[in-house]
Protein backbone atom coordinates (compact mmCIF):
# COMPACT_ATOMS: atom_id res chain seq x y z
CA UNK A 1 0.00 0.00 0.00
CA UNK A 2 0.93 3.58 -0.85
CA UNK A 3 2.11 5.74 2.44
CA UNK A 4 2.06 9.17 2.91
CA UNK A 5 2.61 11.59 5.41
CA UNK A 6 1.62 15.14 5.90
CA UNK A 7 3.10 17.54 8.07
CA UNK A 8 1.80 20.60 8.68
CA UNK A 9 2.95 23.37 11.20
CA UNK A 10 -0.20 24.46 12.91
CA UNK A 11 -3.50 22.93 13.31
CA UNK A 12 -6.93 23.21 11.79
CA UNK A 13 -9.78 24.79 14.35
CA UNK A 14 -12.48 25.92 11.91
CA UNK A 15 -15.00 23.40 11.60
CA UNK A 16 -15.22 23.44 7.61
CA UNK A 17 -11.57 22.86 7.14
CA UNK A 18 -11.87 20.39 9.88
CA UNK A 19 -15.01 18.81 7.87
CA UNK A 20 -13.12 19.06 4.57
CA UNK A 21 -10.00 17.09 5.69
CA UNK A 22 -11.85 14.33 7.63
CA UNK A 23 -14.03 13.86 4.22
CA UNK A 24 -10.19 13.37 1.91
CA UNK A 25 -8.66 11.78 4.88
CA UNK A 26 -11.37 9.64 4.53
CA UNK A 27 -11.52 8.98 0.70
CA UNK A 28 -7.68 8.42 0.72
CA UNK A 29 -8.08 5.65 2.65
CA UNK A 30 -9.11 3.35 0.40
CA UNK A 31 -6.03 4.08 -2.19
CA UNK A 32 -3.07 4.83 0.33
CA UNK A 33 -1.67 4.90 4.17
CA UNK A 34 -1.93 8.60 5.55
CA UNK A 35 -0.92 10.00 8.07
CA UNK A 36 -1.27 13.34 9.46
CA UNK A 37 1.14 15.74 11.71
CA UNK A 38 0.49 18.75 12.78
CA UNK A 39 3.05 20.56 14.79
CA UNK A 40 2.94 23.54 16.84
CA UNK A 41 3.43 27.10 15.40
CA UNK A 42 5.65 29.00 17.19
CA UNK A 43 4.45 32.44 18.36
CA UNK A 44 5.53 35.20 17.46
CA UNK A 45 5.17 38.99 17.65
CA UNK A 46 1.84 40.94 16.18
CA UNK A 47 5.02 42.70 14.09
CA UNK A 48 7.51 40.09 14.26
CA UNK A 49 10.97 41.06 12.68
CA UNK A 50 12.63 38.67 10.59
CA UNK A 51 15.35 37.54 12.87
CA UNK A 52 12.38 36.36 15.19
CA UNK A 53 10.78 34.47 11.96
CA UNK A 54 13.51 33.01 11.06
CA UNK A 55 14.10 32.04 14.57
CA UNK A 56 10.59 30.44 14.45
CA UNK A 57 10.77 28.76 11.61
CA UNK A 58 14.66 27.07 12.56
CA UNK A 59 12.92 25.64 15.55
CA UNK A 60 9.46 24.33 13.23
CA UNK A 61 12.54 23.30 11.36
CA UNK A 62 14.24 21.04 14.11
CA UNK A 63 10.19 19.79 14.93
CA UNK A 64 9.63 19.17 10.99
CA UNK A 65 12.74 16.76 10.91
CA UNK A 66 11.38 14.47 13.07
CA UNK A 67 8.93 13.50 10.55
CA UNK A 68 10.75 13.08 7.31
CA UNK A 69 10.76 9.85 5.43
CA UNK A 70 11.06 9.10 1.72
CA UNK A 71 10.76 11.37 -0.51
CA UNK A 72 10.42 15.31 0.93
CA UNK A 73 7.75 17.58 -1.13
CA UNK A 74 7.31 20.90 0.52
CA UNK A 75 4.88 23.46 -0.54
CA UNK A 76 6.21 26.51 -1.11
CA UNK A 77 5.55 29.60 -3.16
CA UNK A 78 8.75 29.32 -5.22
CA UNK A 79 8.29 25.83 -5.96
CA UNK A 80 7.21 24.41 -9.06
CA UNK A 81 3.42 24.73 -10.12
CA UNK A 82 2.19 21.64 -11.49
CA UNK A 83 -1.40 20.70 -13.22
CA UNK A 84 -3.26 17.85 -11.80
CA UNK A 85 -1.90 15.14 -14.52
CA UNK A 86 1.96 16.00 -13.74
CA UNK A 87 0.74 15.88 -10.41
CA UNK A 88 -0.34 12.58 -10.75
CA UNK A 89 3.00 11.40 -12.45
CA UNK A 90 5.44 13.30 -10.16
CA UNK A 91 3.20 11.26 -7.23
CA UNK A 92 3.75 7.84 -8.77
CA UNK A 93 6.71 8.03 -10.04
CA UNK A 94 8.09 8.79 -6.59
CA UNK A 95 6.33 5.79 -5.23
CA UNK A 96 8.22 3.94 -7.70
CA UNK A 97 11.17 5.08 -6.28
CA UNK A 98 10.85 5.62 -2.39
CA UNK A 99 7.96 4.13 -1.33
CA UNK A 100 6.72 6.31 1.22
CA UNK A 101 6.07 10.27 0.36
CA UNK A 102 5.86 13.20 2.78
CA UNK A 103 4.56 16.77 2.52
CA UNK A 104 5.45 19.37 4.17
CA UNK A 105 3.22 22.24 4.98
CA UNK A 106 4.72 25.40 6.57
CA UNK A 107 3.05 28.03 9.17
CA UNK A 108 1.54 30.89 8.01
CA UNK A 109 5.01 32.52 7.76
CA UNK A 110 6.55 30.11 5.77
CA UNK A 111 8.78 27.15 6.06
CA UNK A 112 12.87 27.04 6.64
CA UNK A 113 15.81 27.44 4.16
CA UNK A 114 16.75 24.62 5.37
CA UNK A 115 14.33 22.68 4.09
CA UNK A 116 14.19 24.46 0.69
CA UNK A 117 16.83 21.93 -1.04
CA UNK A 118 13.80 19.00 -0.97
CA UNK A 119 11.47 19.22 -4.16
CA UNK A 120 9.71 22.51 -3.96
CA UNK A 121 5.50 22.85 -5.35
CA UNK A 122 3.33 25.32 -5.17
CA UNK A 123 -0.49 25.07 -5.44
CA UNK A 124 -0.68 28.52 -7.07
CA UNK A 125 0.61 32.13 -7.74
CA UNK A 126 -2.15 32.98 -5.37
CA UNK A 127 -1.16 33.64 -1.60
CA UNK A 128 -3.66 30.72 0.41
CA UNK A 129 -3.96 30.27 4.21
CA UNK A 130 -1.76 27.66 5.10
CA UNK A 131 -4.65 25.80 6.78
CA UNK A 132 -6.63 26.05 3.31
CA UNK A 133 -3.66 24.82 1.43
CA UNK A 134 -3.40 21.69 3.09
CA UNK A 135 -7.36 20.72 2.32
CA UNK A 136 -6.14 21.80 -0.98
CA UNK A 137 -3.01 19.33 -1.02
CA UNK A 138 -5.31 17.14 0.23
CA UNK A 139 -7.74 17.00 -2.69
CA UNK A 140 -4.70 17.04 -4.92
CA UNK A 141 -3.44 13.86 -3.81
CA UNK A 142 -6.99 12.13 -3.90
CA UNK A 143 -7.77 13.63 -7.83
CA UNK A 144 -4.00 12.28 -8.48
CA UNK A 145 -5.48 8.93 -7.72
CA UNK A 146 -8.39 8.94 -8.95
CA UNK A 147 -6.62 10.31 -11.85
CA UNK A 148 -4.51 7.53 -11.65
CA UNK A 149 -7.09 4.61 -11.08
CA UNK A 150 -8.92 6.09 -13.94
CA UNK A 151 -11.92 7.23 -11.45
CA UNK A 152 -13.98 9.73 -13.39
CA UNK A 153 -13.88 12.35 -10.40
CA UNK A 154 -10.97 14.24 -11.90
CA UNK A 155 -13.11 15.18 -15.27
Amino acid sequence: MYKINIVCVGSLKEKYFISAQSEYLKRLSRFCEINLVELPEFKLPASPTLSQIEQALDKEYEQILLYLKGKVIILAVEGKMLDSNEFERELFKNFNTCGVITFVIGSSYGISSKLKNNYLISLSKMTFPHHLARIMLEEQIYRAFTIHNNITYHK
